[in-house]
């Protein structure tokens, strides 16, 4: 199994931190990556892309809330609950960032 090289690593620590809310939000990898010689523009990109995918994860949650909440649905059965179960389609994963960037 082949690892993957150390910016590489912290590069997705930096993004899987910043997306999942982390308190930490991964400062501790930008003074790794200045030293694996990783550029600013790289790590903003980065960041921009995780922040991105951060914000619109919150935003559908927030419409799924607050259309769950806009009125009362009656009990479903199990039957019911089992059908309305979402399935992947087609389609784009994701929309792009504010620079253009796709995070998909």
């Amino acid at each position: 199994m082949s690892q993957l090289h150390p910016s590489i690593f912290a590069l997705v620590s930096l993004a899987a931190n910043i997306a999942s809310n982390h308190p930490k939000q991964g400062l501790c990898q930008v003074e790794r990556l200045e030293g694996y010689g990783v550029s600013r523009e790289q790590m903003n990109l980065v960041v921009e892309i995780a922040r991105h995918i951060r914000d619109e994860s919150a935003q559908i949650l927030d419409t799924q809330f607050d259309a769950a909440l806009a009125a009362p649905a009656p009990v479903p059965s199990p039957k019911e609950r089992l059908a309305a179960i979402p399935i992947a389609t087609a389609g784009a994963c994701c929309t792009q960032t504010p620079s253009g960037q796709s995070c998909c």
